[in-house]
């Protein structure tokens, strides 16, 4: 071989080479092998078919931080990147800026778009809270709004920090790398769900475990995991609750009774007190006749007053067994809300009512003794319109009848 055909084939390969760095472009995926690794910030990477080198910063070789490039890549690997610069002019012996991260955050978007338009929803984790919301790891940089993490206002949001949360994807431009994501959603979605398996399921007569969601003047609405039933007021204790604030606590786990679902109206109505110990249970065990009682006056009628012994249990203090002296009206001695002792004259269990009497307590005036009712009396004046009232002469006076 000559000197001529030497010449011409390093000329050949010269020209093949140059023209091959033509095929290199912004944009285009190339293999690069890890050639060295230069001062610990940044890989030199020969482009493979090339014969021209690259170089890849340690910010563009992964999405998350690296405290040591040489965690990332060693000498000898082969790694799949991305043309995004040229660096210098001068084509023999150019380099290009190349990245790994850019490559993967391609694909990324690539499969994130593909779940936007299948409906499909994806996990990442929570990396950092900022003003307004979330900031996730989802291969990209995505974002949470404040107002799209929960159905319901959320004050803190640092207790999202290191979570990985299911998300709706909202918005999505990867030219922008704007990725904009949705929990609520995804809780709302759930929340329906669960929602329409309890109103399938739950019946009356079941006792379940809920929590107090809200609290009003008339109720509480107790949370059953995915929908709210009503508490009435009148169906939280068999005590008397004037507002449900003062006995609940919003976030408070009760037991509840089902009364009622109506599924059409998505209602559940709900009783605390149901599956509390009945009230008059062994009433008569806890107040024989004879015993002696401390109670409240809970109401003032005109035929006397009733008071409450045990919560939920009240008994009735007719006006002759006030005191030993002679009133217009049980208001003239008693008041609501006074405690008062009371003697226990009649139990009946099974109607619920107590005959008590306050006189039998007191001393009589003068050392008088009290004189036998000799006229008869008409005992339907002591009927009332509701179960408060129905007691016979004999529950109202009791033993002070005999004789």
């Amino acid at each position: 071989m000559n000197e001529d055909n030497i010449t011409n084939e390093n000329q050949n390969a010269m020209e093949d080479a140059l023209n091959s760095v033509h095929d290199v472009k912004v944009g285009d995926i190339v293999k690069g092998e890890v050639l060295a690794i230069d001062d610990d910030k940044q890989l030199i990477v020969g482009i493979q078919g090339t014969g021209v080198e690259g170089v890849v910063p340690m910010k563009e070789l992964s999405s998350q931080h690296i405290d040591d490039i040489n965690d990332a890549a060693k000498i000898g690997d082969v790694l799949d990147l991305v043309v995004i610069s040229t660096i210098g002019k001068d084509k023999e012996n150019g380099s290009y800026l190349l990245s790994k991260r850019r490559l993967e955050a391609r694909k990324v978007w690539t499969e994130i778009q593909e779940k936007f338009e299948a409906g499909e929803s994806i996990d990442a984790p929570v990396t950092e809270v900022v003003k307004g919301g979330l900031v996730v790891d989802a291969g990209v940089r995505g974002f949470i709004p404040a107002s799209m993490i929960e159905d319901h206002f959320v004050d803190d949001l640092s207790q999202y920090k290191g979570q990985t949360l299911k998300l709706k994807i909202i918005e999505i431009e990867p030219s922008e790398n704007r990725l904009i994501l949705s929990h609520r959603a995804i809780a709302e979605a759930e929340k329906a769900e669960q929602k329409e398996k309890i109103l399938a399921t739950l019946k009356a007569g079941d006792v379940v475990e809920g929590t107090v969601a809200r609290l009003t003047n008339f109720g509480a609405f107790v949370d059953l995991g995915g929908i709210d039933g009503l508490v009435h007021v009148s169906e939280i204790s068999y005590d008397r609750v004037d507002k449900p604030s003062d006995v609940l606590k919003v976030g408070e786990t009760v037991k509840v009774a089902v009364l009622s679902v109506d599924t059409d109206k998505e209602r559940i109505s709900l009783s605390i007190k149901a599956t509390l110990p009945e009230p008059w249970t062994d009433i008569e065990d806890k107040a024989p006749v004879g015993s002696v009682l401390e109670g409240t006056v809970k109401r003032l009628t005109t035929f006397g007053a009733f008071v409450e012994v045990f919560p939920g249990v009240e008994g009735l203090v007719h006006i002759s067994q006030i005191s030993h002296e002679h009133i217009a009206t049980p208001n003239d001695v008693l008041s609501e809300g006074e405690t008062v002792k009371v003697k226990v004259l009649d139990v009946k269990p099974d109607a619920h009512r107590l005959a008590l009497s306050i006189k039998a307590l007191a001393p009589k005036p003068n050392g008088e003794t009290e004189k036998p009712v000799a006229t008869p009396v008409d005992t339907s004046k002591y009927q009332s319109d509701d179960d408060e009232g129905g007691f016979t002469l004999g529950d109202i006076i009791g033993k002070d009848l005999k004789g």
